[in-house]
């Protein structure tokens, strides 16, 4: 076996992976190495790129380029060996490495598709906290736990919704701040952005907490919805993740027939029915023609 070493990217990877299927090197020979990994006791020494090949550059579709690039994001192992295995094929005249149906295509597809959805994660479950208006540098910051590399490629979804304001978005592995016109990224994360992250100064939190528990409805409690739409890997960095059980136990324990927040239900005063709200059987002593 021999190790192709890069610098961990997917423009490192694209870049030595060309010249490999130009010296004509198979993916079963290769282990690819990115950053700080080793090679293993057996490996040979790291190939040569240096020669001069006579085989033309491979003429690879820009839709599988995009789609490799994607895949990158996810985090496994084998991530760079599967991207490399595809480009073979498909650089070899066989397309159908790229196809859902096929035995590489589908694990390609499953990462894709895994991507997308923590992007997605990114977008719905990310909570900002406000800084001190005399604070220098981000006026907000978060601090996300992604399963898979997608920060660098998705947080320009909040570039566009948040103008000019300065935000900071920092993870255990890398951060991105937009100074109000350009975004910054590093890898790995500064750690004086992930102390920013992890310590936000936000005097509002308590508020915030206040109504996301009064407009709770325990009577509309489906606990498997809510872990699917909100995976519970996520609720320790929302402030509201921590309420999230105890609202789900008062349900449990009887909140349920009051279709409220117990807060709420206690509270005086008529109560306000739902426009949609079934009316009451009419009993069939009533004398509908009596006046009220």
């Amino acid at each position: 076996m021999h190790h192709a070493s890069f610098d961990g990217s997917f423009a490192g990877w694209r870049e030595v992976a060309r010249n490999l299927v130009q010296h004509g090197i198979p993916p079963h020979q290769i282990t690819w190495l990115g950053n700080n990994d080793s090679g293993g006791l057996f490996d040979q020494a790291p190939i040569s790129l240096t020669s001069t090949v006579t085989n033309p550059a491979p003429r690879i579709p820009k839709q599988l380029l995009e789609l490799l690039q994607s895949a990158a994001h996810f985090r496994v192992e084998d991530r760079w060996s599967l991207l490399y295995r595809i480009l073979w094929r498909v650089a070899m005249g066989d397309r159908a490495a790229m196809l859902p149906g096929d035995i590489d295509g589908s694990q390609l597809h499953k990462r894709l598709k895994a991507v997308r959805r923590e992007a997605h994660h990114l977008h719905a479950f990310l909570r900002f906290h406000p800084r001190p208006e005399d604070a220098e540098g981000p006026q907000l910051v978060a601090w996300h736990e992604p399963a898979h590399d997608i920060l660098a490629s998705a947080s320009g979804h909040f570039a566009e919704r948040l103008g000019r304001t300065r935000w900071l978005i920092a993870t255990p592995d890398d951060g991105v701040y937009w100074d109000g016109q350009r975004l910054h990224y590093q890898r790995p994360c500064p750690s004086e952005w992930q102390r920013m992250a992890q310590t936000p100064e936000d005097t509002g939190e308590a508020l915030w907490l206040a109504y996301y528990g009064s407009t709770f409805n325990p009577a509309r409690l489906n606990r498997s919805a809510l872990e699917t739409s909100m995976p519970v890997r996520f609720w320790r960095n929302l402030p509201e993740g921590p309420l999230i059980p105890q609202l789900m136990s008062q349900a449990r324990a009887g909140a349920q027939r009051d279709g409220q927040a117990e807060t709420v239900a206690r509270q005086g005063g008529k109560r306000i029915h739902h426009p949609n709200a079934k009316p009451p059987p009419i009993n069939e002593n009533d004398d509908l023609d009596r006046p009220d």
